[in-house]
């Protein structure tokens, strides 16, 4: 039995390795980034997407909302 390559990860290695299972077909394994680690100064960060812009942020219950 082949081991399967491990994604390429930040320091966050809690996350679990279910949802990179069903990905396994799709081609490769995506590139995880902590949230901590994109959004340095605080709790949001602004993304820009084909001129439109996203604001994603960290409830006060740690989930994560994107809006445009």
């Amino acid at each position: 039995m082949s081991k399967e390559p491990e994604p390429n990860r930040s320091e966050d290695t809690s996350l679990p390795n279910a949802p990179l299972r069903r990905l396994q077909g799709v081609g490769s394994i995506p590139k995880i980034i902590s949230f901590a680690e994109l959004c340095r100064c605080g709790d949001e960060v602004w993304i820009e997407n084909d001129g439109a812009i996203y604001r994603l942020r960290r409830t006060r219950q740690g989930k994560l909302i994107l809006t445009k």
